[in-house]
């Protein structure tokens, strides 16, 4: 689809009656934006270094969300809130799936005995335990969806979300193969009951990893980062712990408190100065010689197991909450130096795109 092509589109769907919008955007709109990113990729000096920090479907979707205010589907934030024009309404049984959807994950309490006919108005039978998929752009939902027979969509406050039933021991096979190439992350299998525990830590650990794109992209798994997840639930606090059991190193230079940091946290995960000096790359006299720092500075208590539990989790959290800050950092950057010479779209009522 070259420039020329994109405009037809856009004017096509820009002249059709309001009530066809929702068939053709949900079927069009997800390729032109596809095509528009790779538009700005070649046209656009950053636009590449955006795409690596954010992640292709983040931006597409940005995209999306761009396209759908331009062309009057959605009216432009006000005061921080989006005053969205509804569009056509649902038929009966996609209502009656987001009414069980939000049952199932809204967090208001909800009877037992009222499921079952919420289930059997949505055609979706109730399974004892079920998995949640947080995914990152509303693109593919449906696509995905009829690859993952059995699962219910919906759309969470922060996002589109498959509730898939988890009894199947190879469900775990059969979400990576569906979602390979896009930015999801599924959360732990739970009961039914807990289905909005399973979309939480989801789309808490797709908030945390970095966006990939591509055919190397992977769906990421609560169960795999379960400690990451329980020391980051709340940072305020992670903080706290941190600067509670690290204090015997405020008073050092940032680069001093760094390298013994990093060594000390070696040293516990490894169970020795062998195997943190392996772990760092570093001779183990080195890693003894700091060890002797340590033992300065926070006594006896590197000898205590409570101790050394406490040290090892305020590491880790700091650790993460810099990996994880440092990331935002470059993505911000990054955003910043594409949109300093980058001219708003501007769509007329005849759907011109400025720059296409």
């Amino acid at each position: 689809m070259n420039e020329v092509e994109m405009c037809e589109l856009l004017n096509r769907i820009w002249s059709l009656p309001r009530g066809e919008w929702t068939r053709v955007l949900r079927k069009e709109l997800p390729s032109l934006a596809d095509q528009m990113v790779e538009v700005l990729r070649h046209e656009i000096p950053g636009f590449a270094d955006l795409l690596e920090d954010m992640g292709r479907e983040m931006v597409r979707q940005g995209l999306e969300e761009a396209l759908l205010t331009a062309l009057g589907y959605r009216k432009p934030e006000k005061d921080g809130d989006r005053d969205q024009v509804p569009p056509a309404t649902p038929a009966p049984l996609d209502r009656a799936r987001q009414d069980l959807f939000q049952a199932l994950t809204g967090g208001a309490a909800v009877s037992a005995a009222s499921l079952p006919e919420l289930a059997r108005q949505a055609g979706w039978p109730l399974p004892e335990t079920v998995r949640a998929v947080a995914l990152a752009t509303p693109g593919e939902t449906q696509q995905l969806a009829a690859a993952l027979e059995g699962c219910l969509v919906g759309m969470g406050a922060d996002g589109p979300c498959l509730l898939i039933p988890s009894s199947d021991p190879d469900t775990r096979g059969a979400l990576e193969a569906a979602l390979r190439g896009r930015s999801a992350a599924a959360g732990h299998a739970v009961p039914l009951r807990d289905a909005g525990s399973s979309l939480r830590w989801a789309r808490r650990l797709l908030n945390l990893t970095p966006a990939s794109v591509g055919p190397d992209a992977r769906v990421v798994f609560v169960d795999d980062h379960l400690s990451t997840l329980l020391l980051l639930q709340d940072e305020p606090l992670a903080k706290a712990l941190a600067a509670r059991w690290l204090r015997p190193l405020a008073g050092l230079t940032p680069r001093q408190s760094e390298r013994l940091e990093v060594t000390l946290l070696a040293w516990l995960e490894g169970g020795g100065a062998p195997e943190a000096a392996k772990a760092l790359n570093v001779h183990p006299q080195t890693v003894r010689y700091r060890m002797r720092q340590l033992e300065k500075l926070f006594g006896q208590g590197l000898r205590d197991p409570r101790t050394r539990f406490e040290l090892e989790m305020a590491l880790r959290s700091r650790r993460l909450m810099a990996q994880i800050g440092l990331r935002h950092s470059r993505v911000t950057r990054r955003a910043r130096t594409v949109t300093a010479g980058f001219r708003p779209l501007v769509v007329a009522r005849e759907a011109r795109v400025n720059g296409l």
